[in-house]
């Protein structure tokens, strides 16, 4: 079977992510092991990568019982709680929050202590349960409101002032919609464009990407959330997109004759990774 692969040059980790894996990299070369607060990226052919590097995962429970040792924070962040238990239990931070997630955390903090004396609230649109997320509320002391849809818009309290914020890997589009009902709700409504400038450029460009092949794999751990917003976009311009996380889940039924098949990927995608999915392919494709 001929096909025509091409990698899009544009996917691959985003600059926070490819910070926080250096920086366990370069730790690791002198260290036998570094604990991560969380899953460092959302991919788990990633993850086995850097835990045969040392790399071990834990969990807030974990945390508490640790004592005098290094972890890692990785990009999503962490809520002011975490730094506090760490500074308790005498732990060492290597600090990878995301610089666009730590100024968005910073400005979520002043603006609910701002709106506090107005009786005001703050709203997130993000994934509830999400680190980033959680780093975010926890900013409020818990009090922020969190939505997921523009469904769960109705939740919010149009009586009290209210200032609007996104996850930053969120679709532009959604988060577009939903402010305009907001604001539509509630004039005087606060609302801050706070997605990723990386992130929303992605958005437009995998559009464009996904229009121009007949056929388009889509690279990403099932559990990251980034990616079930970019293949969501994908597979709404193109139906023949599927969605896999390594080269043994290709199914050759997928093609057809002439194919030309797009390599893309969430942020939490390294480029090996869709090099991986490129060189298998040509290799079981070749006459």
């Amino acid at each position: 079977m001929k096909l025509t692969l091409e990698i899009d040059p544009r996917s691959g980790f985003c600059n926070g992510v490819v910070r926080a894996v250096q920086q366990a990299e370069n730790y690791l070369q002198y260290s036998r092991h570094l604990y991560s607060l969380g899953a460092i990226v959302h991919n788990a052919v990633e993850l086995e990568r850097l835990k045969k590097k040392g790399l071990e995962i834990i969990s807030i429970a974990d945390l508490r019982q640790l004592r005098n040792d290094v972890i890692l924070v990785r990009a999503h962040g962490e809520p002011p709680q975490t730094y506090a238990l760490a500074r308790a239990n005498g732990i060492q931070i290597i600090d990878c929050t995301c610089p666009v997630v730590l100024k968005l955390q910073e400005r979520v903090r002043e603006t609910w202590l701002r709106l506090k004396e107005s009786n005001g609230q703050v709203v997130i649109f993000g994934k509830k349960g999400h680190a980033e997320v959680n780093g975010l509320v926890g900013q409020t002391e818990g009090d922020a409101l969190v939505i997921g849809s523009l469904e769960e818009a109705v939740a919010i309290d149009y009586s009290r002032p209210v200032a609007l914020f996104s996850q930053t890997t969120k679709d532009p589009d959604e988060y577009r919609r939903i402010c305009d009902y907001v604001t539509q709700r509630r004039p005087d409504a606060e609302v801050y464009d706070t997605i990723c400038r990386q992130v929303a450029q992605r958005h437009a460009s995998l559009v464009e990407f996904a229009r121009n092949h007949s056929a388009v794999l889509f690279v990403s751990g099932y559990e990251s959330s980034n990616g079930k917003v970019l293949f969501d976009l994908c597979r709404s311009v193109n139906p023949r997109t599927w969605w896999l996380e390594n080269a043994s889940q290709i199914d050759f039924s997928w093609f057809r004759e002439g194919d030309t098949v797009g390599i893309c990927g969430a942020t939490s995608t390294p480029k090996w990774q869709l090099e991986e999915i490129f060189i298998y392919l040509q290799a079981a494709t070749q006459e």
